[in-house]
């Protein structure tokens, strides 16, 4: 029998190597989706159950997530325990004019210090973007006492209007719009276009992924605030739905279903978002920043 040349034995172990590091990185992957996902499947299926079989333990662990009947009716009750459905439409009502008004506002500051020449630009940029370290539980007690002494506490405009401004969307979109060529400006200058149109015919269409990111992150992150809702708000009647979930707990018990039917009902809204958002976001991801 012929020897095998040393090439080829050098391939095979190349192969070999490659195979095996390919196949244990699936490995860790499928088990850290599994990690993530486990949380998930969780909600879902104690959302499906009754209260006395949450933690039942009759069946082994592996098997313990599975409904023995799926309880639909959980969706139903979510909605007469509580006014479920008063929440719903706080956090879409606060949602949407939270997230209109701070991409808005973030648009017309980021192109402001990206194309607009002015005294102190770069100064008056760098001071809003040292904001971002400042922590908000470090600002929340001043913010209170200010729209206590303006007469906002518990009222819509606690919650949205402060939250209409943003240093992070400002530079996120600022970095965007420096890397859009000037050669367009220009040539709209010269057909007589001022400031708004081009910001608004050229800019902005141009900037559907990095406004689209902007938009699913101030999405999440205003409806699944918790805390300044809890703070600004005081009627039950205008509560948004992190803290309006806490009515499905008591001190001595909680309804594991109907929370967990609540909270499915409440993340819909945030995968669709991502669903329709994904291609743009994925895109403004990789080019947000390319440019300083």
């Amino acid at each position: 029998m012929a020897a095998v040349p040393e090439y080829e034995k050098l391939v095979r172990s190349y192969l070999r190597k490659r195979f095996f590091r390919r196949l244990s990185i699936y490995i860790l992957l499928t088990i850290g989706a599994f990690t993530m996902l486990s949380p998930f499947v969780w909600m879902i299926t104690t959302s499906l159950k009754h209260l006395g079989d949450v933690f039942s333990y009759q069946k082994p662990w592996w098997f313990d997530w599975a409904p023995t009947a799926f309880v639909w009716e959980n969706y139903v009750k979510a909605f007469k325990v509580v006014p479920f459905a008063r929440f719903y439409f706080n956090s879409i009502f606060v949602v949407l004019l939270t997230t209109f008004g701070q991409v808005t506002t973030s648009a017309f500051a980021a192109y402001a210090f990206a194309r607009l020449r002015f005294p102190g630009r770069d100064k008056i940029f760098f001071a809003y973007l040292a904001t971002m370290m400042v922590p908000g539980a470090v600002t929340m007690i001043p913010v209170f006492i200010l729209l206590q002494y303006f007469g906002w506490i518990d009222t819509y405009k606690a919650v949205i209007l402060p939250a209409m401004f943003t240093a992070y969307g400002t530079f996120m979109l600022r970095q965007f719009f420096l890397t859009l060529p000037r050669d367009l400006e220009d040539a709209a200058k010269i057909d007589g276009c001022g400031y708004f149109r081009i910001f608004w015919t050229i800019v902005l269409p141009l900037s559907k992924p990095a406004l689209a990111t902007l938009t699913t992150f101030t999405f999440m992150g205003t409806w699944m605030n918790f805390m300044w809702p809890l703070v600004a708000l005081n009627s039950h009647e205008k509560f948004t739905l992190p803290v309006g979930l806490a009515y499905f707990q008591s001190l001595h018990s909680t309804n594991w279903p109907l929370l967990m039917a609540g909270s499915v009902m409440m993340i819909l809204p945030i995968l669709l978002l991502f669903i329709f958002n994904q291609r743009y976001f994925v895109e403004g991801i990789k080019l947000t920043g390319i440019k300083g």
